[in-house]
């Protein structure tokens, strides 16, 4: 389990074939859909597949990433790629807080702590490029070095670089074994701290029911419980002040409920007009990233023309959307089974931030049954996306929970 390093580097002739095929666009009859009733909006997809094609540049984006270090390791005979960004800040030394007026020592900086950051669906590791340099040098940014993260941001197992991947059975759970042994066994951090997001977000829970031992605590963008029937949560469990979070969860139910149904139930079906047309790709998860984001059905309010059409790419270009698309319909046909008996269900010390255009928000007093719930953020804004939604909060966030661990 040797980590190479690469370079991203997208051949020409992937780019020239994407090319002809969006100049080659048929757009599907669409009309009474100015609100987006029906799915994606024929006008705003012209508008971005013209931008694809006339605007966009991947070379640019390539550029970008390769700023950051790229590995690629296998592990259990399952390709995964990471992003990492070392801290900056170890062996340095930040001012102690005293009273005003009075002289300020210099004290030594705890040593960066690891931090495993990871996605969910249709994100990409990228989506935490708004974190990640913050989360590392925390001095660039005004903050304190000590607050410094050695970051992992790992692809999910046929996300983007993490492929080819040709072996079943991997879902949130079993994800989760492999990103403990890449972080003992590969990087060799004997403990560490975990983040995440939607699909993240359970791998995160599973370390820390699984693996609690091995982390310093887990910090969760989305309310995942391992075991949980979240269909089990009635509005009576919402506190009166998190009335709110109850209407979104049913404001936002519908869609969730049809894009699990065919994701975890036929998914190589869609594989194939996603893989084939670059135009349904960008409409599958615009029109995601509309639904789920606080953009106000302006999805460009929530995320750049950009950062959309990078996402897109990366998938497209790695040819891993039927891949990532599996990752459901392995999940919804494993049962999770518990590793211990021992409560509550994660035993890590747990962060959760509540966002208030997520999709499924939990009451905190269904979390607090479940999780060794130290720490609840409610966000001033963010929907789905946490770390490219509200990123500076999303820094704050993290920093403050783990900062009681270190030493």
């Amino acid at each position: 389990m040797k980590p190479e390093r690469f370079t991203i580097s997208i051949p020409q002739a992937s780019l020239d074939d994407l090319r002809a095929r969006l100049e080659r666009f048929r757009a599907a009859p669409d009309f009474g859909n100015e609100d987006w009733r029906y799915g994606m909006e024929g006008r705003a997809l012209r508008v971005l597949v013209d931008a694809w094609l006339d605007d966009y540049d991947w070379r640019r984006a390539e550029a970008e990433m390769n700023r950051y270090e790229h590995w690629r390791v296998v592990i259990d005979g399952v390709p995964i790629h990471y992003m990492r960004k070392p801290a900056v800040g170890e062996g340095s030394s930040r001012v102690a807080d005293g009273p005003t007026g009075s002289s300020r020592a210099p004290v030594p900086a705890a040593k960066p702590m690891p931090l495993v950051v990871t996605h969910g669906w249709p994100w990409t590791f990228w989506d935490h490029r708004y974190v990640v340099d913050a989360l590392a040098d925390p001095a660039s940014q005004g903050g304190d070095p000590a607050d410094a993260f050695d970051v992992i941001v790992p692809s999910l197992p046929g996300y983007a670089f993490s492929s080819p991947l040709t072996k079943t059975g991997i879902g949130w759970a079993r994800t989760a074994d492999l990103w403990a042994k890449l972080m003992t066994e590969v990087l060799g951090f004997p403990r560490f701290a975990a983040a995440g997001g939607d699909w993240g977000a359970f791998v995160t829970a599973q370390l820390g029911h699984k693996y609690a031992d091995r982390l310093y605590g887990i910090y969760e963008s989305f309310p995942a419980i391992p075991g949980l029937d979240y269909f089990s949560v009635q509005e009576s469990d919402y506190a009166p002040e998190e009335k709110a979070l109850y209407a979104r969860r049913v404001e936002a139910e519908p869609t969730a409920a049809s894009h699990m149904a065919v994701h975890s139930m036929d998914p190589q079906t869609l594989a194939v007009a996603l893989n084939d047309s670059p135009a349904g790709l960008l409409a599958w998860i615009v029109e995601r990233r509309r639904a789920w984001s606080d953009c106000g059905g302006d999805v460009e309010r929530a995320f750049t023309r950009e950062h959309l059409l990078t996402t897109v790419s990366l998938f497209w270009l790695t040819q891993t959307i039927g891949s990532s698309l599996r990752f459901y319909w392995e999940t919804a046909r494993q049962d999770w089974q518990p590793s211990h008996p021992r409560k509550p269900t994660i035993e890590a010390p747990t962060a959760m931030a509540v966002l208030p255009q997520d999709v499924f928000p939990l009451p905190r007093k269904v979390v607090e049954r479940h999780a060794n719930l130290q720490h609840w953020r409610v966000y001033a804004k963010g929907g789905h996306f946490g770390p490219a939604e509200a990123p500076e909060e999303y820094v704050e966030d993290v920093r403050a929970f783990f900062r009681q661990f270190r030493g």
